[in-house]
């Protein structure tokens, strides 16, 4: 049975994370390894499974070229997508795997099919984006209630005095996007006034910096473009993730990867050294980008930075002291830090699904479109009917007319964006209202009506007011699906969805297996490790068990389970992993 329940979902670049207000408070749910984040990585085997979270991180190394990060940066864009064997996968579908983990893990936690959704999207996603974001919700399997902005949600989780008039800008830079939003806060209403971003700068490019710093200082040194191997690549960004990761508390980190690549003259390692200061230096570039966007949102607000009585910190690259000095340098104000910032945007969408359910009935949210909305005139110029900053839902008319005589259709273009010459905007829809009666040009009057919902998804419609014919087009996202499209995606995820579950549990217990025996071959080859010959058989006989049934592509996970924890048992019984110092891969069945 369907639960009523309404979860927040922050449906992040780096990592995923889920929330519901049930009582008062809104709370984390921790995914099913226990975390309270889950990896937005996707990836599939050689021989088909797909994996989904830190199953599909921890693998990245060894299968980069069918691991997919970062899939967020490709939402709504019509000509991506992703060829795994014969198979190609959309944006959406991509984001709808992470979903449905999301689901899965929900439904587990509660005991119940969590089936209802709040999905949060950056402020300055635009329509396309924001409709692929709640088809990926769809094809999960969701009923997605709604879709608020990123910096909205975390002001509501923020905890701010909702009794207390307050003006505040939220500075939310997260994996993958950079978004400002200027709020009026009090009693109880979140009001958004202004909002600006750039969807594609986040910590992924800080990263990317020292990717190519590390990979050019090795280039120079032995004539190798780490780059170009994937494998090299992928290592190189997981541990430019880790320094930056370190160089946020530290003020010096080093890099070491054994191994990276080889020659003929054997294999080479890549060891190096980073300062926070030489951090700093490569990435001026990119904290230079934020000024913008933050002066166009307080300009917009009409404000200045004197009328913000509170700068809050979202996502986490803004854990980087370098973030914070630049947010500090702009608006003159000390963050608040009080929240995590890699769990505020979940929580605020949290309290936005408690709203709905009808848990939490003291806030209203009033959000705005983050770029205008009109259609090509003469001249190939955009007139806007809808200007950036509106207060949605919303809804506007205007009256055109014809420019020829006994012209018998109009052809309309829909743009969003700021751009004065039409086609310098993003083209959302077109679609042609026929059927005019014959008339002089000028006497036809042709009524074009644009709605935004709460969603921020956009309808256009127009009809002739002489002969009452009309056309109307729903502005659909990603490659433009429809909903035949959906369904058939739908069907294609609940087949994966069967098998995933499946593949999951076979997945770990192969880990586990693998790192089992893997221990037991050190403590067999450990001369300072005494074993009675006894022991050495018993062990011995394990881990030939366990290979055994990892080489058989039919063994049952059940088996493999068995033999994995008999061989544990003899380890532990021996005293071989206390002796050898390891992280024993689980005593306890998962």
């Amino acid at each position: 049975m369907a639960s009523d329940k309404i979860i927040g979902i922050d449906l992040g670049t780096t990592n995923t994370a889920f929330s519901i207000l049930e009582i008062e408070q809104p709370e984390v749910i921790p995914n099913q390894e226990g975390e309270r984040t889950t990896p937005s990585v996707v990836a599939f085997t050689d021989s088909g499974e797909q994996l989904v979270g830190n199953l599909a991180r921890n693998q990245a190394i060894q299968n980069p070229t069918r691991t997919i990060f970062s899939i967020k940066r490709k939402m709504g864009r019509r000509d991506f997508t992703k060829e795994i064997g014969e198979n190609e996968f959309t944006p959406e579908e991509l984001s709808a795997a992470i979903l449905r983990k999301v689901r899965r893990d929900a439904s587990e936690y509660f005991d119940e099919d969590i089936c209802r959704a709040v999905i949060t999207v950056p402020a300055y996603f635009n329509d396309r984006q924001r409709q692929a974001t709640k088809n990926a919700g769809e094809i999960a399997g969701f009923t997605v209630e709604r879709i608020i902005n990123e910096p909205t949600a975390a002001a509501m989780a923020y905890g701010i005095d909702e009794h207390q008039d307050q003006r505040v800008l939220v500075f939310d830079l997260g994996g993958g996007t950079f978004d400002i939003s200027i709020m009026e806060l009090g009693e109880g209403v979140y009001d958004v006034i202004a909002t600006a971003g750039i969807n594609h700068l986040g910590g992924d490019d800080w990263d990317s910096a020292l990717v190519e710093l590390l990979s050019e200082r090795f280039r120079k040194e032995h004539d190798i473009n780490l780059q170009k191997d994937p494998e090299a690549k992928q290592r190189l960004q997981e541990a430019a993730e880790k320094a930056k990761k370190e160089l946020s508390t530290r003020h010096e980190t080093r890099i070491n990867l054994p191994f990276i690549t080889a020659t003929e003259d054997g294999p080479l390692n890549l060891e190096d050294r980073i300062t926070r200061e030489e951090f700093e230096k490569i990435t001026e570039g990119l904290r230079k980008k934020l000024r913008k966007p933050t002066e166009q949102a307080l300009k917009d607000a009409n404000c200045s930075t004197h009328d913000i009585d509170n700068v809050l910190l979202v996502g986490g690259a803004t854990r980087m002291p370098q973030i914070k000095r630049v947010a500090e340098d702009i608006t003159g104000k000390d963050p608040s830090t009080s929240i995590n910032p890699d769990e505020a945007v979940a929580l605020g969408a949290g309290i936005q699904g408690g709203v709905i359910s009808g848990r939490k009935d003291d806030q209203v949210l009033l959000d705005v479109t983050p770029m205008s909305l009109g259609i090509e005139i003469q001249g190939g110029l955009m007139e806007r009917l809808i200007p950036r900053n509106t207060t949605i839902p919303t809804q506007t008319s205007k009256l055109y007319t014809t420019s020829h005589d006994a012209q018998s259709s109009v052809y309309i273009q829909v743009f969003q964006g700021e751009e004065d010459i039409a086609d310098r905007n993003e083209l959302l829809a077109e679609f042609e209202l026929e059927g005019i009666p014959p008339a002089e040009a000028g006497t036809p009057e042709i009524y074009v009506d644009f709605s935004i919902d709460i969603n921020g998804i956009v309808e256009v419609s127009a009809r002739d007011e002489m002969s009452g014919n009309f056309e109307a087009v729903r502005i659909v996202g990603g490659s433009g699906l429809s909903d035949e499209e959906l369904e058939v995606m739908k069907h294609k995820a609940d087949k994966i969805e069967d098998q995933t579950i499946s593949d999951d549990h076979r997945f770990i217990a192969r880990e586990r297996a693998n790192r089992a025996a893997g221990v037991g071959e050190r403590l067999l080859l450990n001369q300072d490790i005494p074993l009675t010959p006894t022991a050495a058989i018993h062990i011995e006989a394990g881990i030939d068990r366990v290979e055994t049934l990892l080489e058989d592509p039919e063994s049952l996970t059940k088996d493999l389970e068995s033999a994995t924890e008999d061989l544990l048992h003899d380890i532990e019984l021996h005293g071989g992993t206390e002796a050898l110092g390891e992280d024993t891969p689980g005593m306890q069945t998962n």
